[in-house]
């Protein structure tokens, strides 16, 4: 590998601002010794030593065929302030062809011998079947859950039904405890994603001007949830399994695995971190240049310790996906990589974008497949943003009639909408997001006059 990441591309890794603010302080030559790396072989790696407040200076390799990440500071972010520095210095031009020094070259080493161990688990015959006893053991416990899903399915449309009946006028006192019971009776009965939609009724009389409107549309779609559930037998397979999911049933990821693949070079499109009860997520979105394909990775840390899958915004990476089953196949399993991520040529450097027009009628089909969809990742070609005296939207002046989408402010601070509007400058750019019925979440916008880009998922 010989092309260096830019400085966008390293810090499209930061997992919040103070990291990103705090890998640039860091990234001047003083703190840092015996920085050098390895790009020519299979296991591209950087490293070096980092002078910090203690007598011993932390040791900090990444492998950029990941990428992977190994600090010896006692952060629990991925990457720490220290990778990201690292990379910083190497973007730069710092950190000469040398071997790795034994500390680095044991981590590497490691990690090239697990994912050999696993190529050869893949490649092998594969677990050895079970036994008679264990598959009827399986089968009664799937049996066992259906019909506690079911029953939990059937409690949840005559609880609706109630509400119906009852009217919407006292919906505002329930507020979250009038759910919260329903929530629980639904986790009783494994069924998760009934329960999250449930627990989210109690926010939206509080959610202003129109609420009824919206939830009657929210009891429309839970209903229509669980009556899907209880008939899911004989719906068609791809439509089944997008209700299973729906509802709470999950996909080993090992098994997605042996079965079918999708090898593509996929370009990293954008990230962005959340948290979901509150077990931080990250979600990272590809599309494959051969296949056109979209994808979405999750990658889930634990409270108070940040997921560990990372990839720079802007990079191609070689590697496999496994798709979960469903209508609308989007949310992914990584397999394989074949090398670490790489700048893509300038042709391939801007993700082709849709008009605004074009992109609301992806969503719309992908609504279609999907009823209960919140939202379609996109890219849109020559939008504007700029605020207006009704919040900020993004314009297309492409068509012979302007057309505009106002933004999804959820998860977009302030700060980064006014970089967007400095990126922009008043001139057309391209836009990576997700569009859905609440308007469009910016995550990735690319530079007018070039291949650059600026993440918006992290305030400066």
């Amino acid at each position: 590998m010989e092309d260096r990441w830019t400085p966008e591309h390293v810090l499209s890794l930061a997992p919040d601002a103070p990291s990103r603010k705090a890998a640039t302080k860091l990234s001047a030559p003083a703190p840092w010794s015996g920085t050098g790396c390895d790009t020519a072989s299979a296991s591209a790696a950087v490293w070096g030593e980092c002078r910090g407040s203690g007598s011993t200076p932390y040791r900090v390799v990444v492998d950029l065929t990941g990428p992977a990440y190994r600090c010896s500071c006692p952060s629990h972010k991925f990457p720490c302030k220290h990778a990201l520095a690292l990379l910083l210095r190497w973007s730069a031009g710092a950190g000469e062809p040398a071997p790795a020094p034994e500390w680095a070259a044991d981590w590497l080493r490691g990690r090239r011998d697990r994912a050999e161990q696993k190529a050869a688990r893949e490649a092998g015959p594969g677990p050895a079947a079970p036994d008679e006893a264990s598959l009827l053991a399986a089968e009664r416990r799937r049996e066992r859950r259906a019909a506690r899903v079911a029953a939990g399915a059937s409690e949840l449309e005559a609880r609706l039904a109630d509400q119906l009946r009852g009217g919407l006028a006292d919906a505002p006192s329930q507020g979250y405890a009038g759910w919260a019971d329903v929530a629980a009776r639904m986790v009783d009965a494994q069924a998760p994603g009934l329960a999250s939609r449930a627990r989210e009724l109690g926010a939206v009389p509080s959610s202003g001007p129109g609420w009824p409107s919206r939830l009657l549309e929210e009891y429309g779609l839970l209903h229509l949830l669980a009556t899907g559930y209880r008939r899911v037998d004989a719906l068609p397979e791809p439509l089944a399994a997008t209700v299973r999911a729906r509802v709470g049933f999950t996909v080993d990821a090992a098994e997605l695995l042996r079965g079918p693949r999708i090898r593509d070079r996929w370009l990293v499109l954008g990230a962005r971190d959340g948290a979901d009860e509150r077990v931080p997520i990250r979600r990272i979105w590809l599309r494959g240049s051969e296949t056109g394909q979209d994808a979405l990775l999750l990658s889930f840390g634990r409270p108070g310790l940040a997921p560990e899958l990372a990839l720079p915004t802007g990079l191609l990476l070689d590697a496999e996906l496994a798709f979960h089953p469903g209508a609308r196949p989007l949310r992914a399993v990584l397999g394989t990589r074949f090398g670490a991520p790489v700048p893509p040529p300038p042709a391939e450097a801007v993700p082709a974008g849709l008009t605004l027009d074009a992109a609301l009628d992806a969503y719309g089909q992908a609504l279609a497949d999907d009823p209960w969809l919140e939202s379609w990742p996109v890219a849109l070609h020559q939008v504007v943003p700029s605020p207006t005296a009704h919040g900020w939207e993004l314009a297309d002046h492409s068509g012979p009639l302007s057309t505009a989408i106002p933004v999804d402010r959820r998860g977009t601070p302030d700060a980064a909408l006014w970089r967007l509007a400095a990126v922009s400058g008043g001139r057309p750019i391209t836009l990576f997001g997700e569009c859905g019925h609440r308007g469009f979440a910016p995550v990735t916008a690319w530079y007018p006059d070039g291949p650059r880009i600026r993440t918006l998922g992290v305030a400066a």
